[in-house]
């Protein structure tokens, strides 16, 4: 509405403006044109009007406001079903937990189909902004004023997700996605996200899966490894390595990696987990190359300068034992 109204008036004024260039262009042998000032008519019409459309483009405005980021549950979507979803702003990437399904992840959002989802906004570190812009307007995350929005997605499709406040210098390659499915679909998903890891029986992966007990496990958790079930960082970390520092969760520095082999992003969105064509093949022998999880465990510096990664320098076996063990992680 607010562009049609725009466009109306955007037309119209240069309309005018290119009709009087032309028409009242000086001529040779024209006389000056007559002087107009304190026409009070004419001057309450261009002030009123311009104000009368005003008024109607803030009604829009608030309208568009109260629709896209309601403090409240929709009127609209009281019939709808329900879910409600923790959103957690890091340094820099996004963590989510379904406290109705026990179930943690990192990087992409999944919900229904045509479902009013509640997202609780939470920050132990600095300002966040969740903002989705094809389905919901910007929140601001703040640390110690927890926030919640709701949304509907109407449309089945993976939307594109960003934080919309500066919050470091990695603040541009915070990203997620939404990913939107069929309601069949999701719940098989959540089926598969509330099982524990199961133990790999390749020989690479097993190294892989050493390899993460001994060098990894301090800064991420896997359940059926080193984590006994999933846990909300915004609430529940209690008896994870740091417990709790005067009633601040202080919990696993890095994503939940237990089904991570079935993600899209990986990093923060900074890349996707490119596993098709073979190009996560631990046997690739282009694997630091064209594998996206081997470059961030090659280089997670030079990805992401300033993340919180910092593993140490690890070998070409090294990398291809951890590929092997956390891409099987479906």
């Amino acid at each position: 509405m607010i562009l049609g109204i725009s466009i109306v008036i955007f037309v119209l004024v240069e309309g005018i403006l290119i009709f009087s260039i032309i028409r009242y262009r000086e001529r040779p042998g024209m006389p000056n044109p007559f002087q107009n000032h304190g026409n009070l008519k004419l001057e309450l019409v261009w002030t009123v009007i311009p104000t009368l459309v005003l008024f109607v483009i803030l009604f829009f405005t608030i309208r568009g406001l109260l629709y896209v980021a309601p403090e409240n549950e929709p009127a609209a979507s009281a019939s709808q079903p329900r879910m409600e979803v923790t959103a957690v702003g890091h340094q820099w990437w996004w963590e989510f937990y379904y406290p109705n399904y026990h179930v943690t992840t990192a990087d992409t959002l999944e919900v229904p189909v045509n479902t009013t989802v509640h997202v609780k906004l939470f920050s132990n570190n600095v300002i966040h902004s969740f903002w989705v812009p094809a389905l919901t307007g910007k929140t601001d995350v703040v640390p110690g004023h927890d926030n919640t929005k709701w949304f509907v997605a109407q449309k089945e499709g993976t939307y594109t997700g960003i934080c919309a406040e500066y919050c470091g210098t990695q603040h541009a390659n915070m990203r997620f996605n939404v990913k939107v499915v069929n309601n069949n679909d999701f719940q098989t998903w959540v089926s598969s996200q509330q099982q524990a890891a199961t133990a790999p029986t390749d020989p690479l992966a097993q190294k892989g899966a050493a390899l993460f007990k001994n060098q990894c496990a301090s800064c991420h958790g896997i359940v059926g490894v080193n984590l006994k079930q999933f846990y909300d960082t915004a609430q529940e970390c209690s008896d994870l390595p740091g417990g709790k520092a005067n009633g601040t969760p202080q919990c696993l520095i890095g994503p939940n990696l237990t089904h991570f082999g079935s993600r899209n992003l990986i990093a923060g969105g900074v890349l996707d987990n490119n596993t098709e064509n073979g190009n996560c093949d631990p046997n690739n022998p282009k694997l630091t190359q064209q594998c996206n999880l081997a470059k961030w465990l090659k280089d997670p510096q030079g990805v992401k300068p300033g993340n919180d990664m910092n593993i140490g320098e690890l070998t070409n076996d090294q990398i291809q034992q951890l590929v092997a063990y956390l891409e099987g992680l479906k």
